[in-house]
């Protein structure tokens, strides 16, 4: 048995499916070769940064790695800017529909 749909309902599904797509072109698709982790990573470390070792470092905050099946503790350190003014972007975990996965630091 073959069932019919009204064309009020034929419109509105194509409409559900047209906003689907479109929600989906507006997230970007996940870098090649990453590992995704299932749960989520503990809440940042509060750290004692002490004194700088000399003018022109910055503070690069700890952060948690996945390694063997658990999450591992980095701890943060001080870095020499390679430039004047240059900037430091913060590594960062990002959840996806795939899981977590880590998007490194990196100077800008």
């Amino acid at each position: 048995m073959m069932m019919r749909m009204s064309r009020n309902a034929f419109f509105q599904l194509g409409g559900v499916i047209a906003l689907s797509a479109g929600i989906n072109a507006c997230i970007p698709p996940p870098p090649v070769g990453v590992a995704y982790v299932r749960r989520a990573p503990p809440a940042v470390r509060v750290e004692v940064r002490g004194v700088a070792p000399g003018p022109g470092h910055i503070w690069v905050a700890g952060y948690y790695r996945w390694d063997s099946g658990d999450y591992v503790w980095v701890p943060g350190h001080w870095e020499a800017r390679p430039r004047a003014r240059a900037r430091w972007v913060e590594g960062h975990w990002r959840h996806t529909r795939h899981g977590w996965y880590w998007v490194e630091g990196h100077w800008r």
